[in-house]
């Protein structure tokens, strides 16, 4: 795998509103995909980022027991590999019902 290159991720409100508002109409009417999205706290969120070696995040999506959408949060190294044995989080609180206030990221 080759390393991550530089890159900045940042994009504006409009635009993120932009992708959550189409997966929104994507998934509308499909119970198992109803989650908009998840929540972790943000303690074992930096403990997995403070993890030795760890430069990055990568976010697998996957899917529980149920057959309902999860998200699996798991550290890369500067190879670009992930550290599978270390720290990984899933079980994050799903939006719905975990939503926060109503924003341009969650309503239409």
């Amino acid at each position: 795998m080759p390393p991550l290159e530089p890159r900045s991720h940042r994009i504006s409100l409009t635009e993120a509103a932009a992708h959550t508002r189409r997966h929104r109409q994507t998934i509308a009417g499909k119970p198992k995909e109803a989650d908009h999205a998840g929540a972790f706290h943000g303690d074992q969120v930096l403990s997995l980022l403070r993890q030795k070696g760890c430069v990055a995040l990568r976010i697998y999506h996957g899917r529980n027991e149920r057959g309902h959408r999860s998200m699996v949060l798991v550290g890369v190294d500067k190879n670009g590999d992930d550290l599978t044995g270390a720290e990984l989080l899933e079980q994050c609180w799903p939006c719905p019902p975990f939503c926060g206030s109503s924003n341009a990221l969650n309503s239409d």
